[in-house]
Protein backbone atom coordinates (compact mmCIF):
# COMPACT_ATOMS: atom_id res chain seq x y z
CA UNK A 1 0.00 0.00 0.00
CA UNK A 2 1.36 3.23 -1.22
CA UNK A 3 2.47 5.71 1.80
CA UNK A 4 0.15 8.56 2.07
CA UNK A 5 2.18 11.96 0.39
CA UNK A 6 1.21 15.32 0.71
CA UNK A 7 3.79 16.67 -1.48
CA UNK A 8 5.19 14.80 -4.19
CA UNK A 9 8.27 12.80 -3.87
CA UNK A 10 10.13 14.70 -6.69
CA UNK A 11 9.46 18.55 -8.28
CA UNK A 12 10.41 20.11 -11.21
CA UNK A 13 9.87 23.41 -10.47
CA UNK A 14 13.14 25.89 -12.60
CA UNK A 15 13.78 27.97 -9.43
CA UNK A 16 16.77 29.73 -10.86
CA UNK A 17 13.83 31.21 -13.13
CA UNK A 18 12.41 32.68 -10.64
CA UNK A 19 15.07 34.33 -9.29
CA UNK A 20 14.81 38.05 -9.88
CA UNK A 21 11.56 37.85 -8.21
CA UNK A 22 13.25 36.41 -5.25
CA UNK A 23 16.13 38.91 -5.46
CA UNK A 24 13.55 41.48 -5.56
CA UNK A 25 11.48 40.38 -2.38
CA UNK A 26 14.71 39.74 -0.28
CA UNK A 27 16.28 43.29 -1.36
CA UNK A 28 12.97 44.91 0.51
CA UNK A 29 13.33 42.78 3.30
CA UNK A 30 16.76 43.73 3.94
CA UNK A 31 16.10 47.34 3.12
CA UNK A 32 13.19 47.11 5.52
CA UNK A 33 15.26 45.52 8.30
CA UNK A 34 18.62 47.96 8.20
CA UNK A 35 16.56 50.80 8.63
CA UNK A 36 14.62 49.71 10.93
CA UNK A 37 17.94 48.62 12.80
CA UNK A 38 19.27 52.12 12.38
CA UNK A 39 16.40 54.17 12.89
CA UNK A 40 14.81 52.75 15.61
CA UNK A 41 17.24 50.05 16.78
CA UNK A 42 15.75 47.44 19.20
CA UNK A 43 13.80 47.08 22.16
CA UNK A 44 16.14 45.99 24.62
CA UNK A 45 14.92 43.97 27.46
CA UNK A 46 16.23 43.57 30.56
CA UNK A 47 19.38 41.74 30.05
CA UNK A 48 20.98 44.44 28.11
CA UNK A 49 19.52 47.74 29.95
CA UNK A 50 19.61 46.53 33.49
CA UNK A 51 17.42 46.06 36.85
CA UNK A 52 16.62 44.69 39.32
CA UNK A 53 16.67 40.84 40.03
CA UNK A 54 14.72 39.31 43.25
CA UNK A 55 15.08 35.68 44.57
CA UNK A 56 11.66 34.35 46.88
CA UNK A 57 11.03 31.76 48.34
CA UNK A 58 7.73 30.24 50.04
CA UNK A 59 6.46 27.42 52.07
CA UNK A 60 3.71 26.00 49.04
CA UNK A 61 3.71 25.98 45.71
CA UNK A 62 3.96 29.37 43.96
CA UNK A 63 0.64 30.43 41.60
CA UNK A 64 3.86 31.93 38.89
CA UNK A 65 0.48 33.62 37.06
CA UNK A 66 -0.85 35.08 40.19
CA UNK A 67 2.53 36.22 41.20
CA UNK A 68 2.92 37.83 37.78
CA UNK A 69 -0.13 39.70 37.43
CA UNK A 70 0.90 41.14 40.77
CA UNK A 71 4.06 42.49 39.61
CA UNK A 72 3.09 43.78 36.79
CA UNK A 73 0.37 45.45 37.82
CA UNK A 74 3.05 47.60 39.43
CA UNK A 75 3.45 49.12 35.84
CA UNK A 76 7.20 48.52 34.99
CA UNK A 77 8.53 48.85 31.63
CA UNK A 78 9.16 45.15 31.70
CA UNK A 79 9.11 42.00 33.91
CA UNK A 80 10.23 38.62 34.05
CA UNK A 81 9.60 35.53 36.29
CA UNK A 82 10.60 31.91 36.31
CA UNK A 83 11.25 29.12 38.69
CA UNK A 84 14.32 28.99 40.15
CA UNK A 85 15.37 25.08 41.17
CA UNK A 86 18.06 23.54 43.05
CA UNK A 87 18.68 23.19 46.83
CA UNK A 88 15.56 23.61 49.02
CA UNK A 89 13.77 25.09 46.42
CA UNK A 90 12.67 21.91 45.56
CA UNK A 91 10.91 21.26 48.67
CA UNK A 92 8.43 21.53 47.78
CA UNK A 93 8.48 21.78 43.82
CA UNK A 94 8.60 25.51 42.47
CA UNK A 95 8.53 27.07 45.37
CA UNK A 96 11.24 29.48 44.86
CA UNK A 97 10.68 32.53 41.94
CA UNK A 98 13.24 34.58 40.24
CA UNK A 99 11.92 38.34 39.41
CA UNK A 100 13.32 40.50 36.98
CA UNK A 101 12.50 44.19 36.81
CA UNK A 102 13.24 46.94 34.64
CA UNK A 103 12.88 50.09 36.84
CA UNK A 104 10.51 53.09 35.30
CA UNK A 105 12.76 55.78 33.86
CA UNK A 106 14.52 57.79 36.28
CA UNK A 107 13.07 61.79 36.74
CA UNK A 108 16.08 64.28 36.61
CA UNK A 109 17.98 64.49 39.70
CA UNK A 110 16.80 61.14 41.36
CA UNK A 111 19.92 59.13 41.66
CA UNK A 112 19.72 55.16 40.32
CA UNK A 113 20.09 53.47 43.83
CA UNK A 114 17.02 55.37 45.15
CA UNK A 115 15.27 54.07 41.87
CA UNK A 116 16.01 50.92 42.65
CA UNK A 117 15.30 50.88 46.25
CA UNK A 118 11.81 52.10 45.37
CA UNK A 119 11.26 49.14 42.88
CA UNK A 120 12.19 46.27 45.96
CA UNK A 121 9.90 47.84 48.27
CA UNK A 122 7.11 48.33 45.60
CA UNK A 123 7.26 44.48 45.26
CA UNK A 124 7.72 43.79 48.83
CA UNK A 125 4.44 45.97 49.05
CA UNK A 126 2.76 43.53 46.48
CA UNK A 127 3.65 40.42 47.56
CA UNK A 128 3.94 41.12 51.21
CA UNK A 129 5.27 38.80 54.19
CA UNK A 130 3.66 35.45 52.25
CA UNK A 131 7.11 34.69 50.67
CA UNK A 132 10.84 35.16 52.10
CA UNK A 133 12.96 37.60 49.86
CA UNK A 134 16.27 35.53 49.41
CA UNK A 135 18.40 38.22 47.45
CA UNK A 136 18.46 41.39 45.89
CA UNK A 137 20.45 41.96 42.91
CA UNK A 138 21.30 45.11 41.03
CA UNK A 139 22.38 44.78 37.30
CA UNK A 140 23.84 47.82 35.59
CA UNK A 141 23.89 49.88 32.43
CA UNK A 142 27.34 49.11 32.14
CA UNK A 143 27.06 45.24 32.87
CA UNK A 144 24.29 45.17 30.44
CA UNK A 145 25.72 47.01 27.50
CA UNK A 146 28.95 44.54 28.01
CA UNK A 147 26.85 41.78 27.64
CA UNK A 148 25.22 43.01 24.96
CA UNK A 149 27.86 43.15 22.65
CA UNK A 150 29.45 39.62 23.80
CA UNK A 151 25.80 38.73 22.59
CA UNK A 152 26.47 40.69 19.02
CA UNK A 153 30.37 39.37 19.18
CA UNK A 154 29.57 35.86 19.88
CA UNK A 155 26.62 35.83 16.75
CA UNK A 156 29.36 37.42 14.35
CA UNK A 157 32.03 34.76 15.35
CA UNK A 158 29.44 31.49 14.78
CA UNK A 159 28.57 32.96 11.32
CA UNK A 160 32.50 33.55 10.44
CA UNK A 161 33.44 30.21 11.60
CA UNK A 162 30.28 28.40 10.07
CA UNK A 163 31.42 29.43 6.85
CA UNK A 164 35.10 29.21 7.08
CA UNK A 165 33.85 25.47 7.70
CA UNK A 166 31.92 25.37 4.45
CA UNK A 167 34.73 26.74 2.40
CA UNK A 168 37.42 24.11 3.91
CA UNK A 169 34.77 21.18 3.42
CA UNK A 170 33.48 22.54 -0.51
CA UNK A 171 35.25 25.01 -1.79
CA UNK A 172 35.66 28.62 -1.16
CA UNK A 173 33.15 29.47 -3.48
CA UNK A 174 30.85 27.48 -1.55
CA UNK A 175 32.16 29.69 2.09
CA UNK A 176 31.33 32.52 0.37
CA UNK A 177 27.72 31.76 -0.50
CA UNK A 178 27.13 30.46 2.73
CA UNK A 179 28.55 33.45 5.15
CA UNK A 180 26.51 35.60 3.20
CA UNK A 181 23.35 33.41 3.62
CA UNK A 182 23.64 33.02 7.21
CA UNK A 183 24.65 36.34 7.77
CA UNK A 184 21.43 37.25 5.79
CA UNK A 185 19.00 35.12 7.73
CA UNK A 186 20.51 36.67 11.46
CA UNK A 187 20.36 40.37 9.89
CA UNK A 188 16.82 39.85 8.63
CA UNK A 189 15.61 37.88 11.71
CA UNK A 190 16.90 40.80 14.08
CA UNK A 191 15.27 43.10 11.88
CA UNK A 192 12.17 41.80 12.26
CA UNK A 193 12.16 42.02 16.23
CA UNK A 194 13.34 45.37 15.62
CA UNK A 195 10.04 46.04 12.95
CA UNK A 196 8.08 44.60 15.46
CA UNK A 197 8.97 45.99 18.54
CA UNK A 198 9.57 42.17 20.18
CA UNK A 199 11.66 42.38 23.31
CA UNK A 200 15.24 41.55 22.38
CA UNK A 201 17.14 39.63 25.39
CA UNK A 202 19.52 36.87 26.01
CA UNK A 203 17.20 34.45 24.86
CA UNK A 204 16.86 36.32 21.60
CA UNK A 205 20.58 35.91 20.98
CA UNK A 206 20.03 32.55 21.68
CA UNK A 207 17.44 32.03 19.01
CA UNK A 208 19.69 33.96 16.76
CA UNK A 209 22.82 31.50 17.33
CA UNK A 210 19.91 28.95 16.79
CA UNK A 211 19.01 30.02 13.54
CA UNK A 212 22.37 30.04 12.28
CA UNK A 213 23.18 26.52 13.02
CA UNK A 214 19.66 25.73 11.37
CA UNK A 215 20.11 28.00 8.29
CA UNK A 216 23.74 26.63 7.38
CA UNK A 217 22.62 22.84 7.95
CA UNK A 218 19.89 23.26 5.25
CA UNK A 219 22.86 25.31 2.95
CA UNK A 220 25.20 22.77 3.59
CA UNK A 221 22.42 19.90 2.20
CA UNK A 222 21.85 22.36 -1.05
CA UNK A 223 25.85 22.24 -1.87
CA UNK A 224 26.43 18.49 -0.72
CA UNK A 225 23.72 17.65 -3.52
CA UNK A 226 25.16 20.24 -6.10
CA UNK A 227 28.87 18.50 -5.64
CA UNK A 228 27.42 15.00 -5.89
CA UNK A 229 25.57 16.13 -8.93
CA UNK A 230 28.41 17.76 -10.45
CA UNK A 231 30.33 14.31 -10.36
CA UNK A 232 27.89 12.31 -12.28
CA UNK A 233 26.70 14.85 -15.05
CA UNK A 234 30.55 15.79 -15.70
CA UNK A 235 29.08 18.51 -18.37
CA UNK A 236 26.21 19.86 -16.65
CA UNK A 237 25.69 23.68 -16.79
CA UNK A 238 25.61 25.19 -13.08
CA UNK A 239 22.37 26.71 -14.00
CA UNK A 240 20.55 22.97 -15.09
CA UNK A 241 22.74 21.62 -11.92
CA UNK A 242 21.26 23.96 -9.56
CA UNK A 243 17.69 23.44 -11.13
CA UNK A 244 17.99 19.68 -10.15
CA UNK A 245 19.56 19.57 -7.07
CA UNK A 246 16.88 21.79 -5.24
CA UNK A 247 14.08 20.17 -6.94
CA UNK A 248 15.92 16.70 -5.88
CA UNK A 249 15.66 17.89 -1.92
CA UNK A 250 12.37 20.05 -2.03
CA UNK A 251 10.60 17.16 -0.09
CA UNK A 252 13.36 16.82 2.02
CA UNK A 253 13.44 20.75 3.13
CA UNK A 254 9.74 21.03 3.15
CA UNK A 255 8.86 17.97 5.17
CA UNK A 256 12.02 19.18 7.86
CA UNK A 257 11.02 23.06 8.16
CA UNK A 258 7.25 21.47 8.75
CA UNK A 259 8.72 18.74 11.35
CA UNK A 260 10.57 21.54 13.06
CA UNK A 261 7.76 24.26 13.14
CA UNK A 262 5.06 21.86 14.26
CA UNK A 263 7.93 21.36 17.58
CA UNK A 264 8.33 25.06 18.23
CA UNK A 265 4.84 26.18 17.87
CA UNK A 266 3.67 24.51 21.26
CA UNK A 267 6.43 26.77 23.21
CA UNK A 268 4.43 29.82 21.91
CA UNK A 269 2.13 28.99 24.70
CA UNK A 270 4.92 28.84 27.19
CA UNK A 271 4.81 32.65 28.82
CA UNK A 272 6.41 35.17 27.46
CA UNK A 273 9.98 34.41 28.25
CA UNK A 274 9.67 31.40 25.76
CA UNK A 275 7.37 33.44 22.95
CA UNK A 276 10.04 35.30 21.58
CA UNK A 277 12.54 32.48 21.39
CA UNK A 278 9.79 31.02 19.40
CA UNK A 279 8.41 33.38 17.20
CA UNK A 280 12.11 34.19 16.40
CA UNK A 281 12.88 30.28 15.40
CA UNK A 282 9.17 30.20 13.43
CA UNK A 283 10.50 33.11 11.30
CA UNK A 284 13.81 32.21 10.91
CA UNK A 285 12.95 28.58 9.49
CA UNK A 286 10.42 30.18 6.92
CA UNK A 287 13.82 32.95 5.91
CA UNK A 288 16.55 30.17 6.29
CA UNK A 289 14.80 27.78 4.18
CA UNK A 290 14.32 30.47 1.54
CA UNK A 291 17.80 31.56 1.38
CA UNK A 292 19.28 27.91 1.17
CA UNK A 293 18.06 28.35 -2.28
CA UNK A 294 17.70 31.94 -3.49
CA UNK A 295 20.51 32.88 -1.89
CA UNK A 296 23.64 30.56 -1.08
CA UNK A 297 23.01 28.47 -4.32
CA UNK A 298 22.24 31.26 -6.71
CA UNK A 299 25.22 32.99 -5.65
CA UNK A 300 27.12 30.74 -7.04
CA UNK A 301 25.83 31.77 -10.35
CA UNK A 302 27.83 35.22 -10.07
CA UNK A 303 31.35 33.74 -8.36
CA UNK A 304 33.85 32.17 -10.47
CA UNK A 305 32.61 28.54 -11.42
CA UNK A 306 32.47 26.09 -8.96
CA UNK A 307 34.96 23.14 -10.49
CA UNK A 308 35.55 24.86 -13.35
CA UNK A 309 32.12 23.96 -14.77
CA UNK A 310 30.21 25.41 -17.25
CA UNK A 311 28.01 28.01 -15.83
CA UNK A 312 25.07 28.15 -19.87
CA UNK A 313 22.05 26.28 -19.91
CA UNK A 314 23.13 23.39 -22.11
CA UNK A 315 22.84 20.11 -20.17
CA UNK A 316 24.64 17.02 -21.66
CA UNK A 317 25.20 14.13 -19.09
CA UNK A 318 28.51 12.75 -18.84
CA UNK A 319 29.31 9.76 -20.90
CA UNK A 320 30.48 6.90 -18.46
Amino acid sequence: MPLLRFIPETTNVNFVKYRFAAFGIDGLLLVISLISIFWHGFNLGIDFTGGVLMQVKSAQVIDIGKMRSDVDALGFPESQLQYNGGGDCDHPVNSCVMIRVQPKDIKAGVDQNVADQEVVSAIKGKLGSSVQYRSTEVVGPKVSGELLNDGILATILAVAMISIYVAVRFEWQYGIGALIATGHDVLVTAGFFSVVGLDFNINTVASLLLLAGYSINDTVVVFDRIRENRRKYKRMSLIDMINLSTNQIATRTTLVSAATALSVIPLLFGGPVLFNFSVAILFGIVVGTFSSTYVAAMLLLYMPAVGGGNVDSKTEEATA
